[in-house]
């Protein structure tokens, strides 16, 4: 198998361009015939959809923190095979992680020092000039792990404004790679959990599009290629984070269930388990002849009131339970509950499978990696497994059982400090708000 180099995109802060940039590179390299592959530092579950958008190939998650290295080799080695270049795409700042040791904070600087990938930084120079430089010589002397190889400009205001920029960026002897100037129409839509989904964003080819018209017409294609290096992390193992589920997964997919991590759903398939889709937006039960129904986490809040009158999916939920598992992710948790509150404050009857109500309108936002050990055997595994996962969401419990007896699983953060239970069990039916990345 023949791996080939990758660069990640990076930024010394969220909010800088990383993703217009990545998707324009991405798109602009792929029309070019290239073999042009996706990868996302971190647990952000919407960005590697608008990877595949853009690139045509699948995109998987890299996380220093949740992921050991044989299934970081694993998904580094899949991305990377017979690819012309992998770009992969940083999260939050570029050191921005958790308090562990150097190589398992879940930055992505862990990903560019373990796969060997030089770090192309995005700086959104709006508000300075020969100051930009600074930020991108504290970046690059920050960590002697990573090579800090070229940078982007991006928002830049004027001719002038990029001219004194690149006198800074020369003072230190980077190398400015490309400048894109200020320009709204790039944006992508944004909600409350980041980007507008792909699947639900406007003429998303036409935007990718016009974003690789901008990305090639302001960087130096030929000059980024040429400093991708090759992969360093080769794995032989298959890619199974967790064991499927089942055998025949009913899986919930439409605009208010779509957040599964890419790599899981591989890892199913590569396992011999078979995925069927079915969207409870269209009023749809889950299929009969699976063996079990996973309902991920979305926008159900966005969709209450269609979902409460999808009287044949609630129904065949509340059917398929009383035989077969089903497990609910973040918004999947939330439906298999007693009922959802949405922004405006109405609240909406759900399947009533799990003994908890949640609140959409008194909003407190939940983020952060969560090791959780199982209280009893189910779907995800034997009772006292230890699952890795991230919790990100907005919505509040307003009522809820909390007994041991009743809860799904045990929970810490990060660096192991107790966060009670989390989420319930009854019967067949589970779930909890944290999205599963891997068994631990």
């Amino acid at each position: 198998m023949s791996l080939g180099p990758g660069l990640l995109v990076a930024a010394p802060r969220s909010g800088s361009g990383k993703t217009t940039i990545v998707l324009g590179l991405q798109r602009a390299l792929a029309r070019r015939g290239l073999n042009v592959r996706g990868v996302k530092c971190g647990p952000d579950y919407i960005d590697p959809a608008f990877h595949e958008a853009a690139t045509g190939a699948p995109s998987f998650n890299l996380d220093s923190f949740a992921m050991n290295r044989p299934l970081l080799g694993a998904i580094a080695s899949q991305a990377a095979s017979n690819a012309d270049l992998v770009i992969g795409e940083g999260s939050m700042g570029l050191f921005d992680g958790i308090r562990q040791e150097i190589g398992r904070t879940g930055a992505s600087a862990d990903i560019a020092a373990l796969l060997g990938w030089p770090v192309i930084l995005v700086l959104d120079v709006s508000g300075h000039a020969q100051s930009a430089a600074a930020v991108a010589l504290g970046c690059a002397r920050f960590d002697p792990r990573i090579d800090v190889a070229g940078v982007v400009l991006n928002k830049v205001a004027s001719e002038r404004h990029r001219r004194l920029v690149e006198d800074g960026m020369a003072r230190i002897g980077l190398p400015v790679l490309g400048a894109l100037m200020r320009n709204a129409d790039l944006t992508l839509p944004e909600r409350h959990l980041g980007l507008v989904q792909a699947g639900e964003t406007e003429e998303l080819d036409a935007r990718l599009e016009r974003l690789a018209d901008a990305v090639e017409g302001a960087v130096d294609l030929d000059r980024l290629m040429a400093l991708a290096r090759p992969t360093q992390l080769d794995g032989s193992d298959p890619i199974i984070p967790l064991p499927p589920p089942g055998q025949r997964v009913a899986l919930a997919s439409d605009q208010a269930f779509s957040f599964v991590y890419p790599h899981v759903l591989a890892g199913w398939r590569e396992a011999g388990a078979e995925i069927m889709t079915f969207s409870p937006l269209a009023d749809e039960p889950p299929p009969s002849d699976c063996d079990v129904c996973w309902l991920p986490g979305g926008y159900p809040e966005l969709h209450a009131g269609r979902i409460a009158n999808a009287s044949r999916f609630l129904e065949g939920l509340q059917s398929f339970a009383e035989s077969w598992p089903v497990h609910g992710e973040c918004g999947g948790y939330m439906v298999l509950g007693m009922s959802l509150e949405d922004g405006e404050g109405h609240v909406h009857a759900m399947a009533g499978l799990l003994p908890v109500e949640t609140s959409y309108a008194k909003r407190k936002m939940h983020l952060g990696y969560r090791v959780a050990d199982l209280l009893h055997g189910g779907v995800l595994g034997r009772a006292g497994a230890r699952l890795v996962g991230h919790e990100f969401h907005y919505a509040s419990v307003t009522q809820c059982d909390r007994s041991a007896e009743t809860a799904f699983a045990r929970i810490a953060d990060a660096e192991d400090n107790d966060l009670g239970f989390a989420g319930h069990r009854n019967g067949f039916v589970t779930g909890s708000f944290f999205h599963t990345i891997a068994l631990r």
